[in-house]
């Protein structure tokens, strides 16, 4: 794995932004993992948040002599990593392309100039990667989008997109774990549940992993909708 030139940053008084070159691509992004794995293993801190190309590392307390420590983060960062290769999961995630839930699937075909069922079969045919999950709790950042159906965000977001919207901003597609506000642009709906602040691991997922979009019918996206609200629907995996 290459070494990079990275930029150091104080960030408020207590934390530091580490930065990568300004790219998606998995090399930065598996670099970025690493990297945040030695920290964890070499420093305590109330917490790391990752980005696309960063890490803001956060102290619990003001960081006094904040050369020092970017001069050690640097010292780390070189040092032969101890850590395991990070472990990653291909989830299958059902999604439901019906007319009812890909409420910007015309104009997308419009503008693109392609059926909204080759939309549908690029979408779902893509093996995505997690970048980063954010900016609501569970909303996985999915990099790989296929050039064809890349769609800037709407120039006035929505007041209100529903749980579980699947969508596309720009190069990238995601999952909204919950109502919220947004402007990407709406292609279908998953009926499965993306963020459960009960379980020991609130989102599923993690940064690196890989996922994957299954179409499924209206019929079977209510049946899988029945076994989530019953809390016996197992999310599938690909090997």
């Amino acid at each position: 794995m290459p070494n990079y030139n990275l930029t150091y940053k104080p960030f408020g008084g207590n934390a530091i932004l580490i930065e990568w070159p300004s790219e998606i691509n998995e090399s930065i992004l598996y670099d970025i993992i690493a990297f945040k794995n030695k920290i964890e293993n070499e420093i305590n801190l109330q917490d790391i948040i990752v980005g696309y190309n960063s890490l803001v590392l956060v102290s619990s307390f003001k960081i006094e002599r904040i050369h020092d420590t970017i001069s050690s983060l640097k010292e780390l960062y070189n040092q032969p990593s101890k850590t395991k290769i990070h472990k990653t999961t291909h989830w299958e995630i059902p999604v439901c392309y019906d007319q009812q839930f890909g409420i910007d699937l015309e104009e997308i075909s419009q503008k693109k100039s392609i059926t909204k069922d080759k939309i549908i079969q690029i979408h779902s045919s893509t093996i995505y990667t997690v970048y980063f999950i954010g900016f609501l709790p569970g909303f996985l950042y999915l990099g790989g989008l296929d050039e064809q159906i890349v769609m800037p965000r709407k120039s006035t977001p929505r007041l209100r997109v529903p749980k579980g919207a699947v969508a596309i901003g720009g190069s990238q597609t995601g999952i909204y774990p919950n109502e919220s506000s947004g402007g990407w642009n709406i292609i279908g709906n998953s009926p499965i549940s993306f963020f459960d602040a009960q379980k020991v691991s609130p989102c599923f997922a993690k940064t690196g992993d890989k996922v994957s979009f299954k179409s499924v019918s209206y019929d079977e996206y209510k049946m899988i909708k029945e076994k989530v609200n019953s809390n016996v629907y197992q999310l599938k995996t690909i090997l």
